[in-house]
């Protein structure tokens, strides 16, 4: 393999002069700030608001830099993943002339993500095992090839990619290879953060959206070589982290002891309705998974998701996409969720 990062940056990223905040500008400590033009007196809410946010995240990339074991220079804070994803595609493919490949089924935005910026998607289908198609993968490469979407584990079939397998691409590919590690806390399987240094095209996204319970917050995390950093830094708009949101991360980042038990919890479900749906007449198959959520196939998944939503609970219908016909994706949820999941599908009339 020949990895080299300029030869895959589009063009006019090379020669981006990125914006350059007040707060970029500024270095040390001050007590008066007359420099971004902010309402000096304060906000309805709170003074604290009245500012803006720190551009870089310095506090979040310092705990994260402990927890996740890589230097704050390797790693990138986005508005959700799915900004992670979508600045991959502007920095570095260009519009029309460039393509990714994706292993459907998998997680849609790299797709949606894709057409918005104007690049080819191909497909190496999983294979009916839900493994990688290495074969079928290596054909689709060519000289415009940027970009290699991995989801370990994968959404929404649960399970986590073979190791070797995805070693195998990323000591062949001169692109980058993005290993998506959105569900890693729910798996035994080890995080490839800790490859990072063998492998200098590998991106890894992860999340605070699952394990961590803040969806709500959005607030994703890319895992880089640090020249990959630079350019998410560049390419990046100025405070795309509000300082609300960089507060509370914050305190959630020392309450590890409670992510973990609540973890073990979500396992404990995940395990004890892996046992108990294959034993209703309405599921045909429910497969292994590392995720917090399983995929489910059933006797008829339009019907069983419509009941079910008649009864107020909501799964998602993924019986349309490839490889999951007939296919539920059950999110694993409290005892007591779990527990009217179940006894309304025990009621379910064929």
């Amino acid at each position: 393999m020949s990895f080299n990062l300029e030869n895959l940056l589009r063009e006019n990223i090379k020669t981006l002069v990125p914006y350059s905040s007040a707060r970029d500008e500024f270095h040390g400590e001050a007590k008066v700030f007359l420099d971004a033009n902010e309402n000096s007196i304060g906000s309805p809410l709170t003074k604290w608001y009245n500012r803006y946010p720190d551009p870089h995240q310095k506090k979040i990339k310092e705990k994260l830099s402990v927890i996740k074991g890589v230097a704050p220079s390797q790693i990138f804070i986005g508005n959700g993943s799915d900004e992670c994803i979508d600045i991959l595609y502007r920095a570095f493919c260009n519009p029309g002339k460039d393509n990714v490949i994706i292993c459907p089924p998998t997680y849609g935005m790299y797709e949606v993500s894709a057409n918005i910026n104007d690049v080819e998607v191909r497909k190496a289908k999983l294979l009916d095992n839900f493994q990688l198609d290495l074969v079928h993968m290596e054909t689709l490469v060519d000289a415009h090839t940027k970009i290699i979407w991995l989801c370990s584990p994968n959404n929404p079939t649960g399970n986590s990619l073979n190791r070797d397998d995805i070693e195998m691409v990323l000591n062949n590919f001169d692109g980058l290879v993005v290993i998506d590690e959105a569900y890693i806390n729910f798996s035994r399987q080890r995080s490839f953060i800790a490859e990072l240094k063998e492998y200098p095209n590998l991106v890894i996204l992860q999340t605070l959206s699952k394990a961590w319970g803040l969806a709500g917050l959005r607030l994703g995390m890319a895992f880089a070589s640090e020249a990959i950093i630079n350019v998410y830094n560049k390419v990046k708009p100025p405070y795309n982290i509000s300082d609300a949101v960089q507060e509370l991360v914050i305190k959630a980042l020392d309450n590890m002891e409670d992510v973990n038990a609540m973890i073990r919890i979500i396992v404990d479900e995940r395990k004890r309705l892996e046992e108990a749906l294959p034993s209703l007449s309405c599921v045909v198959k429910v497969y292994p998974s590392d995720a917090n959520a399983l995929l489910v196939k059933t006797i008829d998944a339009k019907a069983i998701y419509n009941y079910l939503l008649a009864k107020q609970i909501v799964v998602r219908d993924r019986s349309k996409v490839e490889l999951c016909e007939g296919c539920l994706r059950i999110t694993v949820g409290t005892a007591k969720e779990n527990d009217e999941l179940l006894n309304a599908l025990q009621q379910f009339i064929v």
